[in-house]
């Protein structure tokens, strides 16, 4: 029996340490990454209780130092997927069950552990594993991740407080179940916190989870799998499995008990899997929750009263930071006319001072694109602005070099048409592309700006003059989920600026805000009369 109300206030947001040189911080984490290269790892699909290894293995590989082997991951097939999702809904109604306070805590304990023990080995891990800067790491891998777990934890405890209004003789409440079935969980390489919170947000819902991560992000989650397990993460109720995307779809689509899917990835991909849901509902117990955060063609507008350097700051960081990996990057800029000159000189500037290189050697800020399929297609589309003479030209960058590692140069674009290709097309890649618009056009670039793109994940106005901020905001209400004013358009924090976005860009359901934890719960109203009626007639009925 359980008695008390067991409330999880507000955390504060993880502080960001700075890895100063003579930093311990810094020490530790050069320290951690010189362990981690010095293993061979050989990780396992976790399915149930069980460490699965096939036999059947792919290399890990820093994308920035091919040469060098991080280990291997052992890939499965559809009779693993089945072996999961079996896994997970046999511990689904004790799981569910469980009190709240002891499911709670495990992602607590979790998050204490990623702050603490662990927080330099997850950062090495997502360095070494998806070519990111400290920095970048840190941001991710630690803090993001940590506010996921502490913020939702909270998140969730208040949505357990809210209950309906009770009238006289009569009781109501409220109880918010999981939903029935398993939630699939598919995760991008990007980020290490979306790794991680896309399959903990649905589990510490009382959901059961079969999560697959990208290929190029298996060296830090199976990290942060093992960190569940020492947290006490109970056996079964995630299952981590490698299976490619085609194979795995075609099991958990297909099956009865499938409850919802977590998704962060191509718009392609999601649109095709929203189709299949959709062919197969006659096969579900319930209608699947489809949650996707998909693609973005990211901008950034500047208003004729823009501070310059405030322009350039934001395109250097939003665009570049993580070799503009992020679906938040800043992709496409607007500048006017009284400004370019002065932004381009001192965006080229900056740009060329930028260090490329491996994630080891702290002073750089470039890192590798994470794998040669990216790579390939990078290049494609910076050969081809090399080629297309008066429709683009490129104000700095266009190296690409992949004899070591896959190294891109920050590249900036000028295209001349406001719908070159570069200015349309999600590249995923550190490429900028900027398109000069006559000052006095403001309000009509701000349609082209709406109109341009069939995504809406993320976006930016530069301005000083509030009119034009106020103009800006209102005309592109549609165009982003996430707006930022004299800011770049990225660097979203838990609980600060939930994010997502719609349009192309997905379902908006805000990670990182209460929004997206409504989405792994199934309410049920429960009415208590203490005095119920014995006669089925009314007052009304009676004549006198």
């Amino acid at each position: 029996m359980q008695y008390g109300d067991f409330y999880y206030p507000q955390p504060a947001n993880e502080p960001v340490l700075n890895y100063a040189p003579g930093s311990n911080e810094r020490a530790a984490l050069k320290k951690a990454i010189k362990e981690l290269k010095s293993e061979k790892l050989d990780v396992p699909m976790y399915i149930g209780a069980e460490e699965v290894r096939t036999g059947n293995k792919i290399e890990m590989r820093p994308p920035h130092e091919r040469k060098h082997l991080l280990g291997h991951f052992h890939i499965g097939e559809a009779m693993h997927v089945t072996k999961a999702i079996n896994a997970a809904l046999k511990v689904k109604d004790k799981w569910s069950s469980m009190s709240w306070e002891n499911r709670a805590n495990i992602f607590l304990k979790a998050a204490d552990l990623l702050a603490t023990k662990y927080r330099p080995y997850i950062n090495a891990a997502t360095m070494l594993g998806q070519s990111k800067n400290v920095i970048q790491a840190e941001l991710d891998a630690a803090c993001e991740l940590i506010d996921f777990l502490r913020f939702n934890v909270h998140f969730l405890s208040d949505i357990y407080r809210q209950q309906p209004l009770s009238g006289a003789g009569m009781n109501n409440r409220m109880e918010y179940r999981p939903l029935e079935g398993f939630v699939f969980a598919l995760t991008p390489f990007n980020f290490t916190a979306i790794g991680g919170n896309l399959p903990t947000s649905a589990a510490m819902c009382g959901n059961v989870v079969v999560w697959k991560c990208a290929n190029t992000q298996v060296y830090s989650a199976q990290l942060f799998m093992r960190i569940l397990k020492e947290a006490g993460l109970p056996d079964g109720v995630i299952n981590l499995v490698f299976v490619d995307g085609p194979t795995i779809g075609k099991v958990v689509f297909n099956h009865t008990d499938f409850a919802g899917i977590h998704f962060t990835g191509s718009t392609g991909v999601f649109n095709k899997m929203w189709e299949t849901i959709g062919a197969n509902m006659n096969k579900y117990k319930s209608y699947p929750r489809i949650v996707g955060e998909t693609g973005g063609k990211d901008f950034l507008i500047a208003h004729q009263s823009a501070n310059p350097d405030v322009v350039v700051t934001a395109l250097a960081r939003g665009a570049f930071e993580y070799q503009g990996q992020k679906c938040s990057a800043a992709s496409r800029a607007y500048i006017p006319s009284n400004l370019a000159a002065e932004v381009k000189k001192k965006l080229v500037g900056m740009v060329k001072t930028m260090k490329m290189g491996t994630v080891e050697d702290f002073t750089n800020f470039i890192n590798a694109v994470i794998d040669e399929k990216s790579f390939d297609k990078l290049e494609g589309y910076i050969k081809s602005a090399k080629k297309s003479g008066s429709n683009a030209k490129i104000w700095v960058g266009g190296k690409c070099d992949k004899t070591k590692g896959y190294f891109i140069e920050p590249t900036i674009i000028e295209a001349a048409d406001p719908h070159y290709v570069t200015m349309c097309e999600e590249l995923f890649g550190p490429v900028l592309t900027v398109y000069v618009y006559d000052e006095n056009k403001f309000e009509e670039t701000l349609k082209l700006v709406d109109q341009t793109s069939a995504y809406a994940l993320t976006g930016a106005i530069i301005a000083q003059d509030r009119y034009a901020v106020e103009l800006a905001t209102d005309k592109l209400r549609n165009s982003a989920g996430n707006f930022y004013i004299n800011d770049k358009p990225t660097g979203a924090v838990v609980g600060q600026q939930p994010f997502g976005g719609a349009r192309a860009s997905g379902t908006n359901d805000k990670a990182g805000s209460i929004l997206n934890l409504y989405r792994w719960l199934s309410a049920r109203t429960i009415k208590e009369t203490f005095n119920p009626p014995t006669d089925y007639k009314y007052p009304f009925m009676q004549e006198k």
